[in-house]
């Protein structure tokens, strides 16, 4: 967007990774929702579109903002007049530095999940959010302990209701052929021809799109297809090594048969990991998917950013963050404004979309000097995505976010189809979770932006042989 409001700058991109992430195949669904793949393409790609665009391969070692001067990880530095700083987030493991616990966050960490896998006869998987759902529905052939600190599975996305509609789901043994998807395969372009420096590695990849496990063989060493035993309110208290366990002379357990987990284990694991309600399991690794920290370090040295509870960058609704000239968007920043009644701020690809191109236009107003109105996306939270096949569009405060006892819900669910649940508050409409083909997303982010008075309808809202959309179109 910067390249083309201003064709006669230079604008440099910094990037540690071969590849930069384009949003393709666009599609605005509704006033808010909007859906898109996101593929992985050579630098250059975007240079050639945009001849004023420098694309820099390397990671930034220090910001001296006072100097407006950014420092590369090559040993090059760089003036700035305005900096956007969109360095996203990184997977917040459970536990650092133990090479049996694998972070997913980016496609690099999810081909070496892949390599694993294949060896693999158990994994635990300790996380309740989009990605840990993706993994343990995807997996066959693997044993699979979910552990999750919720009462429910998919937490972020779900209320209780929702889960135990999506669960017959993660048991069914014969799985439907998956639909052809459309979105991109994550390959990383040439990396398995060269043998890539270890410390790239290690590098942060950028973050995983919607669908980052299509094309993946996600499939372990057993003949069966699915096994999932599910460990609620708990965490990992200790991961024990191998030797570590056997001196403990402490019992792990087996996988569960009927949901009963008694008999101890007589297989040795390379990795055990006690939970906190006392139970062990052995295991070949663990996947730690338990959500992401904004990854501010690089820049806090020396500078004197305002951090925000989460350990982003504070911004305001120019997405300013506290330092002159520095703008922040997407995983890293933390929005300070105060926010639409129906809007909050969720790590999650299509914000940071959004993000990044009103902060182009926030940078774009302020170089010429012109004022500008807060973007339409951020008047209501609106995400739409997919779980276990079915579309899942999530609208508002659609788990009561912050409106404590002073709401009430209204469901509807027909077994295997269709889940709708609103979100109500003095008769008007805050929130909602539409799961299967529903087609009631429109009629609802209507309802809930222009907050007309809903109770004289009451449980009618919902009845399937009322066409609610013939009602407020």
């Amino acid at each position: 967007k910067l390249a083309m409001e201003f064709p006669s700058e230079d604008i440099f991109l910094m990037t540690a990774s071969p590849v930069i992430k384009a949003v393709t195949n666009f599609k605005q669904v509704s006033k808010t929702l909007e859906e898109f793949d996101v593929e992985e393409q050579p630098s250059s790609l975007l240079e050639k579109r945009y001849p004023n665009i420098k694309v820099i391969h390397s990671g930034v070692k220090q910001l001296k903002s006072d100097e407006h001067k950014i420092f590369t990880e090559d040993g090059k530095e760089y003036t700035y007049e305005k900096l956007c700083l969109c360095a996203g987030a990184k997977p917040k493991l459970i536990f650092e530095g133990n090479p049996y616990v694998l972070g997913i966050r980016d496609t690099d960490s999810a081909q070496a999940f892949q390599k694993k896998l294949a060896q693999a006869e158990r994994i635990v998987v300790v996380g309740n959010g989009g990605i840990a759902l993706e993994l343990v529905y995807e997996i066959q052939g693997c044993e699979v302990i979910w552990a999750i600190k919720d009462k429910a599975i998919g937490n972020t996305f779900f209320d209780a209701g929702a889960a135990e509609f999506l669960i017959p789901k993660l048991t069914a043994e014969k799985r439907e052929t998956p639909i052809e998807c459309k979105r991109t395969k994550y390959t990383m372009e040439g990396s398995e021809e060269k043998e890539r420096p270890t410390a790239a590695s290690e590098k942060l990849g950028s973050a995983l799109g919607p669908d980052w496990h299509e094309g993946l063989h996600l499939k372990g060493t057993k003949e069966f297809s699915h096994k999932v035993h599910i460990e609620i309110l708990c965490e990992v208290k200790k991961i024990h090594l191998q030797q570590e366990f056997i001196q403990l002379q402490r019992t792990s357990l087996t996988f569960p048969k009927d949901e009963k987990n008694v008999e101890p284990d007589e297989v040795l694991w390379p990795v055990y990991v006690e939970l906190t309600n006392g139970k062990i399991y052995g295991c070949n690794f663990i996947v730690s998917a338990t959500g992401v920290v904004p990854n501010v370090e690089p820049f806090l040295d020396g500078n004197n950013f305002a951090v925000g509870e989460d350990g982003g960058l504070k911004v305001d609704k120019h997405m300013h963050t506290s330092l002159p000239d520095i703008y922040a968007a997407g995983d890293i920043c933390t929005a300070a404004w105060e926010p639409s009644p129906v809007w909050h701020q969720m790590r999650l690809w299509t914000q940071a979309r959004q993000m990044g191109w009103y902060a182009a236009k926030c940078m774009a107003a302020d170089t010429l000097g012109e004022s500008i109105d807060m973007d339409f996306s951020f008047e209501l939270f609106a995400h739409v995505t997919k779980f276990f096949n079915y579309k899942v569009v999530v609208l508002g405060k659609y788990n009561a976010q912050g409106l404590g006892l002073d709401h009430e819900l209204m469901l509807r669910c027909t077994k295997g189809q269709e889940y709708v649940k609103v979100v109500m508050q003095n008769g008007r409409m805050m929130g909602a979770v539409l799961i299967g083909e529903t087609d009631l997303e429109e009629t609802f982010e209507n309802l809930i932006l222009n907050q007309m008075d809903l109770s004289a309808y009451g449980e009618d809202l919902l009845n399937p042989d009322i066409d609610i959309e013939d009602y407020f179109d």
